[in-house]
C-alpha cells in the first residue's frame, strides 16, 4: 500500500511537471542572473533566448500594482535581439512572460491552480517588489505575440502587453 501511494504521488508529480515543466517553489527572493552557458536555447513560436553580445537595443519595462506594464506595446524587427530591463514599482511580486495568447492563457490557468509555482525559462522573469530584472530575447519569428504577468489575478486584471515582430 505504501509503495502504491508513492507511485500515485510520483505519477501525479510527473503529470504536473509534464503539464508545466518549469514549476518550482515560489519564493520572494529574486532569481540569480543566469550565465549565458546556463540559458537553454530552445526555439519557441515567439523566438529564442538571445546572446548578450547580439543585443541591438534595450527596452525598459516598468511593472505596477495597477496591473500594467509600461510600455504595453512593443515593436521588434525580425531577427532583432532585445534586452528587456524590468523595474517593479509595486509592493507585490510581478513577472514578465513572453508567449502566444494561447500559451499565456494556458500558463495563467496553471498558475491559478498552482499559485506557488515559479518559472525559470529565458522568456520569463520574476521581479520582487521594488526590484529589477532582465531578459534577453531574439525575435526570429514574425507575428504578434504577448507578454503578461501570470501571477494569479494579475493576468485576469489585464496585466498584458503586445509585441509585434515585423520583417
Amino acid at each position: 500500500m505504501k509503495n502504491r501511494r508513492r507511485f500515485l504521488a510520483t505519477g501525479l508529480a510527473a503529470g504536473v511537471l509534464a503539464l508545466h515543466r518549469t514549476a518550482f517553489a515560489h519564493g520572494g527572493a529574486e532569481h540569480a542572473p543566469k550565465r549565458a552557458a546556463e540559458v537553454p536555447k530552445e526555439q519557441q513560436a515567439w523566438g529564442i533566448a538571445g546572446d548578450e553580445k547580439a543585443v541591438s537595443r534595450t527596452i525598459p519595462v516598468v511593472m505596477t500594482d495597477e496591473m500594467r506594464f509600461v510600455p504595453d506595446r512593443i515593436e521588434a524587427r525580425l531577427g532583432e535581439t532585445i534586452r528587456f530591463t524590468h523595474e517593479n514599482r509595486g509592493a507585490v511580486m510581478h513577472e514578465m512572460v513572453i508567449g502566444t495568447p494561447k500559451t499565456l492563457a494556458e500558463h495563467a490557468e496553471m498558475m491559478q491552480r498552482f499559485p506557488e509555482m515559479e518559472h525559470d525559462e529565458p522568456w520569463m522573469t520574476h521581479v520582487a517588489p521594488g526590484g529589477r530584472g532582465e531578459m534577453i530575447w531574439t525575435f526570429n519569428r514574425a507575428g504578434e505575440f504577448q507578454f503578461a504577468c501570470l501571477i494569479p489575478g494579475h493576468f485576469e486584471a489585464g496585466m498584458v502587453g503586445t509585441i509585434k515582430v515585423v520583417g
